[in-house]
């Protein structure tokens, strides 16, 4: 099952035009990476691996953790979820949040 939408990339008349039409959209994914916040204590698994360095298992280990002990009161508590270090944590900081 794949959980983005499969869209048909427009055809081109050269491979510049193709290749920059990759880096356009590239680019737009790192923006709306970087832009969206995600409240840890209410993520889904879907939100939680759009994370830089949280894939689908660490994504349910930290949704598990929170189900376990309840809700996150700081961002650094995510380094108590196992696979998540404090590295993972800083690279996603100004992304995460733990209230909306």
């Amino acid at each position: 099952m794949l959980s983005h939408p499969v869209l048909a990339a427009p055809c081109f008349d050269n491979a510049q035009s193709a290749y920059n039409y990759l880096l356009t959209q590239e680019a737009a994914q790192s923006q709306v990476r970087t832009q969206t916040s995600i409240n840890i204590n209410r993520a889904t698994e879907a939100q939680l691996v759009a994370l830089d360095g949280v894939g689908s298992s660490k994504a349910q280990a930290i949704i598990l953790y929170r189900e376990m002990f309840g809700g996150f009161k700081s961002v650094d508590e995510l380094t108590k979820v196992k696979g998540i270090g404090a590295k993972t944590v800083e690279k996603n900081r100004r992304r995460l949040s733990v209230q909306d």
